[in-house]
């Protein structure tokens, strides 16, 4: 590699990291809670390949909780911490309780993220509202700063009434 075509990778490398601190913070969900994890493939001395399931709730949204499953590789890049993930992640949300709405939301607002690689790849679960059926609708995805990434899961969650309390319409909790 030439060092023309290096500074050129890093002052690129520079400009996203300042715009991205210059994005406006988003509500976002806390740190999501490790429910188990399970090794996939067995690795002599370093951390074996395993698939991790977490759960967290909508940040927005009383009575959601969504669990998703990620591959976490294990080796030396595993190790250290510089492993590029892949991006088959499984995504599965509930309503556990009355929905309360703290605040509107916009459709395809972002609910969380996490960092899939050391610079350029990130998963994000985003939730929408089907106004017709009054259903919750979540999308993970993974994004990848060059290229992008097709997968995708798309779990639902249909407002129900809970208890004697009345189901709200998530059309009402829209922003314009």
């Amino acid at each position: 590699m030439t060092i023309r075509r290096l500074r050129f990778r890093v002052l690129m490398l520079l400009a996203v990291l300042v715009t991205m601190a210059a994005l406006p913070p988003v509500v976002l969900a806390q740190e999501p809670d490790l429910i188990f994890r399970r090794s996939t493939v067995w690795k002599f001395l370093t951390p074996d390949h395993k698939l991790a399931t977490y759960g967290i709730d909508d940040p927005v949204i009383n009575g959601v909780a969504c669990h998703f499953t990620v591959p976490e590789k294990g080796g030396v890049e595993g190790l250290l911490g510089v492993a590029e993930e892949v991006s088959d992640i499984s995504l599965a949300c509930r309503q556990v309780g009355p929905i309360a709405f703290k605040e509107k939301f916009e459709q395809g607002e972002e609910m969380f993220r996490q960092r899939r690689s050391l610079f350029f790849k990130r998963m994000r679960i985003v939730r929408g509202c089907d106004v017709e059926r009054n259903v919750l609708v979540y999308l993970v995805y993974s994004d990848k700063l060059i290229e992008g990434s097709p997968k995708n899961s798309t779990s639902t969650v249909p407002i129900m009434p809970w208890g004697s309390e009345a189901a709200p319409r998530c059309a009402d909790w829209l922003s314009e």
